[in-house]
């Protein structure tokens, strides 16, 4: 596929334009996969807190903050794996990798109900963890593989709010599954059971569908993959690349910018932890039963899907992640200093609700800080590294936000909500400096234009509704930029998103 070639592709029409550039059919086949994805593993995720309501501490005999152990352990694998999974993600093509993973976490999540120990426990959510672990990072790369910067906050949108959707799910399902009688299984055993064997058979699926980049996309015609790699070139993040670049990795370890965005991703997932492991019994600490309890969990996840297809919706219109970011996490403070300061009494109860589910706007937090990372780097390998950073920090989070809580706090739970009020605080002011950083980098990419005999000023396509690439001199350059895998420092074009 060379440039010539392209070229007579789109010589007609705009490669931005609607009649012309497999949009529809990209988002259909891989929002389709990457949403259901995201939906069975948060699914996954989300049935331990609801097992929590039906015996799962009792016959399991956990004590003391056993249970919160159990709810980090996944996220201690994660952390440990990530420098294997950003090889794994340039060395192995995605459509081996991911039903490999699937698979993998669909089999240890089934084991789960095989559990009857603190230890075994353990065990089977440490592998669990393990196989989940490439999995944000994966669905992220691809993500910016196949769509323009400014396409992917609202598709990362898609998949992210799967959260939502896993989280009714697994309150439905769980209602329903944990009205069976058996001898042989308790309720929080079948729930468990259904999970993974749901996971395992969405692995040949998987495989069946997914295609490993536009350039071989067999639902694509010849003359669309052509266009669909031509409309990525405004992204100048660099072509598909299997070379492990370790210069790219010093790159990212020494960037501030690099650990600021892991610092983000941190506060909002031990955030989390209230919500996903902790908040069926802070929701039964307001003086609801099990089945109540399982039920007024659907607005939360209702609210969930909302904050973040709104979010990244305001943040596609407005091309400012990190206001949008700051907007949606005032909300999670108001929502956490509510529960914190109300009483637990029966009048108190529709407040201390409406305080719950405000603090499902913290979700917004991971798909904004996920498109704005991306968004900000070039490379493959740089964009693998980095996503492994993330991905890293995600686990940091979700590891430390449970341990936050312990049972001795129960029904209030008022030193862990506390905590994770501090945290909010703590994101806002993240998102400044930030903001503040990335504006400084562009003064100096600009200085760094005119100081190559450039012009200082940039029109970042990228981020323009249509794209028109006919020029040859504009398609050489930019096709340069892409051939070389230059990174976002590297490359004096590049211009870094607020």
């Amino acid at each position: 596929m060379g440039t010539s070639d392209i070229e007579a592709a789109s010589e007609a029409k705009p490669v931005g334009s609607p009649e012309t550039h497999p949009h529809s059919q990209e988002t259909g086949v891989m929002m389709e996969i990457t949403s259901s994805l995201t939906d069975e593993q948060v699914f996954d995720k989300a049935v331990l807190s609801t097992s929590a309501l039906f015996g799962l501490q009792e016959d399991t005999h956990l004590t003391g903050n056993q249970y919160s152990l159990v709810g980090s352990i996944s996220a201690i694998a994660q952390l440990a794996w990530q420098p294997f999974s950003a090889w794994l993600i340039v060395k192995v093509p995605p459509r081996i990798l991911m039903p490999a993973m699937i698979l993998g976490w669909g089999i240890a999540e089934a084991s789960i109900a095989g559990c009857h120990s603190f230890p075994t426990l353990l065990t089977a959510r440490f592998f669990l963890g393990l196989f989940e672990a490439g999995c944000l990072p994966l669905f992220t790369y691809l993500t910016g593989i196949w769509y323009r910067r400014s396409e992917q906050p609202l598709r990362i949108a898609i998949w992210n709010g799967m959260n939502g959707i896993s989280t009714i799910a697994a309150a439905a399902i769980s209602y329903g599954l944990g009205h069976i009688e058996s001898e042989l299984l308790r309720p929080w055993q079948i729930i468990f059971l259904f999970a993974g064997l749901l996971t395992i058979v969405s692995a040949p699926i998987v495989y069946w569908k997914l295609d490993n980049d536009i350039s071989v996309a067999r639902f694509l015609t010849e003359e669309e993959q052509l266009l669909g790699i031509e409309r990525l070139r405004v992204n100048q993040t660099g072509e598909i690349s299997h070379e492990f670049k370790w210069s790219h990795v010093i790159e990212v370890a020494l960037e501030p910018k690099s650990w600021l965005w892991v610092g983000m991703v941190i506060l909002p997932n031990m955030g989390s932890g209230m919500t996903g492991v902790f908040g069926t019994l802070i929701i039964k600490g307001f003086g609801f039963d099990k089945f109540q309890t399982s039920l007024l969990n659907i607005p939360f996840g209702a609210m969930q899907t909302i904050v973040i297809l709104l979010s990244c919706w305001a943040a596609t219109k407005a091309k400012l992640k990190s206001v949008v970011l700051i907007a949606f996490t005032i909300p999670a403070i108001v929502g956490t200093a509510m529960l914190y300061g109300l009483n637990r009494s029966a009048a108190d109860r529709p407040a201390l609700l409406v305080a719950y589910y405000l603090c499902a706007c913290l979700f917004a937090g991971n798909p904004l800080i996920l498109a704005w990372a991306i968004g900000n780097t070039a490379g493959a390998t740089k964009k693998s590294t980095m996503l492994s950073f993330i991905q890293a920090g995600v686990s940091a989070g979700a590891l430390s936000g449970p341990l936050l809580f312990t049972s001795e706090q129960a029904p209030k739970y008022l030193p862990g909500i506390r905590a994770v009020l501090g945290i909010f605080i703590a994101l806002i002011g993240a998102a400044v400096i930030q903001l503040l950083n990335l504006m400084f980098l562009n003064k100096q990419q600009r200085k760094k234009r005119i100081a190559n005999g450039k012009s200082g000023d940039v029109v970042d396509e990228s981020m323009q509704t249509s794209v028109n690439t006919t020029s040859k001199g504009q398609m050489q350059a930019l096709e340069e930029v892409v051939a070389l895998d230059l990174t976002d420092r590297e490359n004096d074009q590049f211009v870094y998103l607020y």
